[in-house]
């Protein structure tokens, strides 16, 4: 299974349009433009194919997690002398 099967089963069972995929890859601070979003979810034989790479697929699992559970918070400092 490719990064571009998982990335598109993924926005099917999250009910994802091609703007929440972009939210969820800012919240991972990772750009991406429409057009691209729009080439990875492409047919393998389109001329405008784009194979998705692991750098979108990890940062977009990376985002997900914020988006789902919300950003990791700070572990506290130790007191000195503890």
């Amino acid at each position: 299974m490719s990064n571009n099967d998982i990335m598109k089963k993924l926005r099917v069972a999250m009910k994802f349009t091609d703007d929440d995929i972009i939210k969820v890859l800012a919240l991972a601070n990772f750009r991406i433009t429409k057009a691209e979003i729009g080439a990875i979810f492409r047919a393998d034989d389109h001329p405008n194919f784009k194979p998705c790479g692991d750098q979108i697929l990890r940062n977009f699992l990376n985002g997900l997690i914020i988006y789902k559970r919300g950003p990791r918070e700070p572990k506290p400092k130790p007191e000195a002398g503890k």
